[in-house]
């Protein structure tokens, strides 16, 4: 399974959509994760929707 997960940082007014087959372990890594990229700027980020897809193909398609 494949989700499409739309993230927001509330402090700097920032919405991020990725898809993911580990949405727990994704999530955590935008949070927590290293130091380098463009949600580490901008943490911290709440889950504000998840959209569960059949396939890759599906939630690519989603996100864009």
């Amino acid at each position: 399974m494949h989700h499409v997960n739309v993230l927001r940082s509330p402090l700097y007014k920032k919405i991020y959509i990725g898809e993911s087959s580990y949405v727990g372990v994704r999530f955590i890594y935008h949070n927590q994760g290293p130091k380098k990229g463009w949600t580490s700027r901008y943490r911290p980020w709440v889950l504000v929707h998840m959209e569960e897809m059949a396939d890759r193909s599906a939630a690519l398609k989603w996100e864009k």
